[in-house]
């Protein structure tokens, strides 16, 4: 089921599968923001990531002194979401609830609720995670959206370019089976504060940002003119595109958690980057996305 928020700027559209932004398009001239899927490159657009971000070693975590098998970015982007009824008219929410289906995976009740308002040419994504349970819940949440660069042209040397609101950055890198090393490399920022988008950008994978050094990373066009930005409070934000594929689409994904580093087989609460919760307590983030040129 799609839901549909709308305004004289922007039409947004998401599906209650996975609760995922669908579409973003702008009114007055019909272009569309938001990666559509293709699964020659990745088929996804928006998903949201739940209770996982990133790949857990060897595909198991151990919780309750008990192992677990759970795949990278766990389950609630593969899930059908129930419309949440009476919000507002410029909101639209969605919910799912632990079930059979994800205690064999997470074994934790929950409540995740995921939220959209579209306020002039800004797009809040809100999310509310609730702890079901009798036991401290530990998990991770993250986003993971797609955006079409801008005529993009697989022939260019230059695709766009990222705009950090920090001149010095350093990224932690995917080493082994999804999961992080111990390796800190530089950005290499121009002097705008600048990094450029090529074919090669993402040769090793995602450059992941640690310890909030960003709260703004904004997506330029190859002639260097705003085009979308996304705000954040989060403590980490991956910037990915599909390895060596040279797509017309990068990822903007702020983060509350983060894959394994490499080797690591400990409990799922002394994973890097784990978010806790008490028995009924309630989590909540949001980022915006900002849409540059309308």
């Amino acid at each position: 089921m799609k839901q549909t928020l709308k305004n004289n700027l922007l039409t947004v559209e998401i599906d209650s599968h996975g609760a995922e932004l669908h579409s973003i398009i702008n009114n007055i001239t019909g272009q569309q923001y938001l990666w559509q899927g293709d699964a020659t490159y990745w088929g996804r657009r928006s998903p949201v990531l739940f209770p996982l971000v990133g790949a857990v070693w060897n595909g198991r975590y151990r919780m309750d002194g008990k192992e677990f098998a759970l795949g990278q970015h766990g389950f609630a982007r593969d899930m059908e979401f129930s419309v949440i009824e009476d919000t507002p008219e410029d909101e639209a929410w969605f919910a799912i609830e632990a079930d059979d289906s994800t205690l064999v995976k997470y074994p934790r009740r929950f409540r995740l609720e995921i939220g959209y308002r579209l306020q002039e040419e800004r797009i809040d994504v809100m999310w509310r995670v609730r702890n079901l349970d009798t036991e401290e819940m530990a998990f991770h949440i993250g986003a993971h959206p797609a955006f079409n660069l801008p005529e993009f042209d697989a022939a260019d040397s230059i695709h766009g370019y990222f705009l950090f609101d920090s001149r010095s950055i350093r990224s932690e890198l995917i080493e082994e089976k999804g999961c992080v090393g111990e390796k800190l490399v530089d950005v290499c920022l121009d002097d705008e504060s600048m990094f450029p988008i090529t074919a090669s950008s993402f040769d090793n994978d995602a450059l992941i940002l640690a310890d909030r050094q960003a709260r703004r990373v904004s997506l330029l066009g190859k002639n260097r003119t705003p085009y979308l930005s996304l705000l954040f409070n989060a403590p980490l934000v991956g910037l990915w595109s599909p390895v060596r594929k040279n797509v017309p689409f990068v990822c903007i994904e702020p983060w509350w958690g983060r894959a394994d580093r490499i080797g690591f087989e400990g409990d799922f609460s002394e994973r890097e980057h784990t978010n806790f919760l008490a028995p009924g307590e309630t989590f909540s983030a949001s980022y915006m996305i900002i849409i540059e040129n309308v």
